[in-house]
């Protein structure tokens, strides 16, 4: 990509009206815009990101047997009357509105209920389970207070797997399956070391909800850690669960974290509720056994912002930038950076090209700095005349001057 034909623009000033480091720096990157407080729109540089964190979680959610579909956002009341969810006082965050036809409906905060009454067409003897269906779906919460960036918004794309089962024995096995795939996803996105499996409530499903906290002293949940087991409780059952949950340990530290993924064990509270069973192989009548795991893909997105950054910008991990290297080309390197880019890409490497002519040197690496690419190239006379790059990892402050060679080496994946 040419920078000259990227729609997006940096922005010279910091956002005044946001209060968190990923969307200042999100915004001023042009990776996002923000079109009203909690919704966030996706410029090209973002979607690049966010489609990136999507296929890991899909990769993954696949390699467990998840199946993926795409339910409606609309959602019926009467389905969610009979889980008694409907109502503004069980569940507080529903975007709801009128048809023109009459009545009311709902717009998705997530989809247990309309998931529930669909595999009712689809499974009905023992032989049609398990089953785990999966989407990426836009859901909408009404939430009172979304001043986090990407951590906390009105509208964003959830990433929900459900788990239908014959057995509670099949439930746990797959549950532990989706914990494993979950660690999975968050080592590869960048977040695995950061990444700690975290007890919490399971509200009226279970007695505890598992949860996926990364630490960040910007995150809004206080965690209580046990650093032997890598293992965490959080705030709201500590007095339930003073002690480490594995090693039964209880010096557990305080710290600060934002949830990336959760998953629930749901019981029979939905089949029960929507009439869900299916035949054994006795011929009796069973309850289906389910579940439900959830990850915020752009909730991971700005946690990365969050963990990874520093004064001048952001500082992608490989595994989700939205280009490998950022080549920039200064006076007197012009025809050696052209080359440079048709090299590069030849070789399937994913490079944003500063080729604007208008934009001071000064301009276009503080540009690289923000945007955080792994790797910036810069040609000049001075490397020209030197028959090299110059070649800065984002994570390090010394740039070195490598031949070509060196550098298709070493930015290859």
């Amino acid at each position: 990509m040419r920078f000259t034909e990227l729609f997006t623009k940096t922005k010279k000033e910091v956002p005044a009206d946001e209060e968190s480091i990923n969307a200042k720096l999100l915004i001023q990157a042009g990776f996002v815009h923000k079109e009203m407080t909690g919704v966030y729109s996706f410029l090209p540089l973002g979607l690049r990101v966010l489609n990136k964190i999507m296929q890991i979680i899909r990769e993954e959610m696949n390699a467990i047997g998840g199946q993926e579909l795409f339910l409606a956002s609309l959602q019926n009341p009467e389905l969610w009357k009979k889980s008694k969810r409907w109502d503004d006082k069980v569940v507080d965050i529903w975007f709801k509105t009128t048809l023109k036809s009459g009545g009311e409906i709902g717009l998705a905060n997530t989809h247990e209920e309309p998931l529930t009454e669909l595999m009712k067409n689809h499974i009905a003897s023992y032989k049609d389970l398990p089953a785990f269906p999966y989407q990426f779906q836009t859901k909408f919460r009404n939430e009172l207070r979304s001043k986090s960036g990407l951590l906390r918004t009105r509208e964003f794309v959830m990433k929900d797997l459900y788990s239908f089962s014959r057995s509670q024995e099949e439930h746990d096995a797959f549950y532990q399956k989706a914990k494993d795939a979950y660690l999975n996803t968050f080592e590869r996105v960048g977040l695995g070391k950061h990444t700690v499996f975290t007890f919490a409530s399971g509200g009226s499903f279970a007695k505890y909800s598992h949860e996926f906290q990364t630490l960040c002293e910007s995150g809004e949940d206080t965690i209580f850690l046990c650093e032997k087991c890598r293992v965490a409780v959080n705030k709201e059952i500590i007095e339930e669960q003073s002690s480490c949950p594995e090693c039964k340990g209880t010096d557990l530290k305080e710290v600060k974290a934002t949830e990336v993924g959760n998953i629930f064990s749901l019981g029979t509270r939905f089949s029960e509720a929507l009439g869900l069973e299916f035949t054994n192989e006795t011929g009796k009548k069973q309850l289906v056994i389910m579940g439900s795991y959830g990850i915020g893909p752009a909730r991971v997105m700005g946690t990365l912002v969050e963990l990874f950054h520093d004064e001048k910008g952001m500082n992608w991990p490989k595994a989700v930038t939205p280009f490998a290297v950022h080549l920039v080309s200064l006076e007197g390197g012009e025809n050696e950076a052209e080359k440079t880019y048709q090299e590069l890409t030849k070789k399937g490497i994913e490079v944003l090209y500063d080729d604007r002519k208008e934009a001071s040197a000064g301009e276009k690496l503080a540009d690289a700095d923000l945007m955080g690419l792994p790797f910036r190239v810069v040609v000049s006379k001075k490397t020209v005349e030197q028959n090299a790059v110059e070649l800065r990892k984002r994570s390090e402050e010394k740039p070195q001057l490598v031949p070509l060679e060196q550098l298709l080496r070493t930015v290859t994946p």
